[in-house]
């Protein structure tokens, strides 16, 4: 497979100033992560808040500061080095990102004709107006936008629509990666439904890659092909969709899973379940050994002195414990 993304040993810390009262302090958001993405595949990133989730999203777009690290786009363009206006531009039109809150994302004084056309109205500045008229049009037909919207104005549209103008504005480019980060979190459960299908029937159709993000593992389960599950901004566990609701390795992978609301308790018997007890430490200061070790109901001395290394197992699976025989 073509590797189309490669994150190597990523770090992204950020600087809390001193005041008059405490020292500078900082934030280990993303901690020394590497993984690989897929041409073609739909690549799940979850956790509970706090994990560095989108901190990590944002960073593979430049939206956040790397501390260290690189970052490796079509085996050719270090993100973390490139220079040159012309490797920025081609970035730019082929990875796009989806935001979490669709109404927020949108400016409201603009109409969907300007929301959508702006990307291509930069990267292709030779364009006539009716050339980018045109592929608007297209594309508002591809994510379920009718012609008759084009002149409305992103305020007046609900938040299932304000998606598809997203997604729109996404696409336009057609890019090789997209990025949805916590992309349906804030829709209804119909909405939600109709803009995963949507998503992938749009990676059928442009071939796209997707790193989809999200905190529910439900949804995870319906649209991606791997999962990354992350806790405190380290890796804990990467695994195919498969082995992982089969039976994950890690045991906060397993505690997300008994998480997972059910429409037939019966299903997930409650004597299997171990539930998250207490509150994530803070990335200021985090644990000294694994990060996970002041939940976990396995954690020994070693656990708490020493971080495990993020390691393969037979079926493929990578998982950070010490505890996995």
């Amino acid at each position: 497979m073509t590797k189309l993304l490669q994150v190597k040993n990523l770090s992204v810390n950020f600087e809390l100033k001193k005041s008059w009262f405490r020292k500078t302090t900082t934030v280990h958001a993303v901690d020394d992560i590497s993984f690989d993405v897929y041409a073609g595949e739909t690549i799940g990133i979850v956790g509970e808040s706090g994990s560095g989730k989108s901190t990590l999203a944002r960073s593979i777009v430049g939206l956040n500061k790397v501390t260290a690290g690189e970052i490796i786009f079509d085996d050719k363009i270090n993100i973390m080095q490139a220079t040159a206006a012309m490797q920025h531009k081609l970035l730019h039109k082929h990875i796009q990102y989806i935001f979490q809150d669709p109404i927020a994302a949108l400016n409201p004084r603009m109409t969907v004709l300007e929301i959508i056309s702006e990307p291509l109205i930069i990267n292709y500045p030779h364009y006539s107006k009716e050339q980018v008229k045109e592929k608007v049009l297209q594309m508002m037909s591809v994510v379920g936008l009718s012609a008759n919207q084009l002149e409305r104005y992103a305020s007046e549209f609900s938040g299932g629509q304000c998606q598809r103008i997203g997604i729109a504005r996404a696409l336009i480019l057609e890019p090789k990666l997209l990025i949805c980060d916590e992309s349906v979190s804030a829709l209804d459960a119909s909405i939600k439904a109709q803009i995963l299908n949507l998503l992938q029937d749009l990676q059928k159709k442009f071939n796209l890659t997707i790193i989809f993000i999200s905190h529910d593992l439900s949804v995870i389960k319906h649209i991606c092909d791997r999962v990354m599950v992350m806790y405190l901004g380290k890796v804990m566990e990467l695994s195919s969709k498969e082995n992982l609701y089969k039976g994950a390795k890690h045991p906060y992978t397993t505690a997300l899973l008994a998480a997972i609301l059910t429409p037939n308790l019966k299903l997930v018997p409650t004597k299997n379940k171990t539930l998250l007890e207490g509150d994530m430490p803070s990335p200021i200061n985090p644990p000294l050994g694994c990060v996970f070790s002041t939940r976990c109901p396995k954690a020994d001395s070693q656990c708490k002195l020493s971080r495990p290394p993020l390691q393969e197992f037979a079926d493929g699976t990578f998982a950070a414990c010490y505890k996995i025989s």
